[in-house]
């Protein structure tokens, strides 16, 4: 069973995938761990990069080529991609939802290196705002879709109040009803 998740900059979606990888015994594979690495090595922020990947789709041909690649040599597989649920069709597809506020409190105290624009809480509002717009034009006109409409999604969990745990309960519950005796994955 191959499960990818998507959401909004802020969701939860890396530390959500990376528990319930671990809840359920299965690998794990971040595009965002991606985008972060190809960032770090051209020594640009997040932002930067979204902006760069505009005219350049070399960037996300590369995140989706890895994706594709991963879900392709995996039985088993938790996936944090925006545009997973896409390169993996047989897929579970989760959606994290997240309020503004909630997003940019989470992404300012993260302190990511490659996030420099957030250097206050309104900043780094804007800049997930902006880094959200980008990306979903950039695959509106690669693509031809809307990452953040919940209609490509089989389970959308809004995670503003909810904890990590809780989350991937959710998730859990949902597969459990979903794939209920299917090769023992889900106990």
């Amino acid at each position: 069973m191959i499960i990818t998740l998507s959401g909004r900059p802020g969701s939860g979606k890396s530390v959500v995938a990376s528990r319930l990888a671990e809840a359920l015994g299965v690998a794990h594979a971040s595009a965002g761990d991606f985008m972060r690495e190809i960032a770090r090595e051209r020594g640009m922020s997040i932002l930067e990069l979204s902006r760069l990947a505009e005219e350049d789709d070399s960037i996300d041909a590369e995140i989706d080529a890895r994706t594709v690649r991963l879900a392709e040599e995996a039985d088993d597989l938790v996936v944090d991609a925006r545009l997973g649920w896409h390169f993996v069709p047989s897929s579970v597809k989760v959606f994290l939802e997240v309020s503004r506020e909630v997003a940019a409190r989470r992404v300012y105290e993260a302190r990511r290196g490659t996030e420099r624009e957030n250097v206050d809480l309104e900043t780094t509002r804007r800049a997930i705002e902006a880094r959200t717009e980008s990306e979903r034009e950039r695959y509106l006109g690669y693509y031809g879709l809307d990452y953040t409409d919940h209609g490509h999604y089989d389970l959308v969990v809004d995670t503003s109040d909810l904890t990590v745990e809780e989350v991937v309960d959710r998730i859990v519950g949902h597969l459990r009803t979903r794939e209920s005796g299917n090769r023992g994955l889900i106990n």
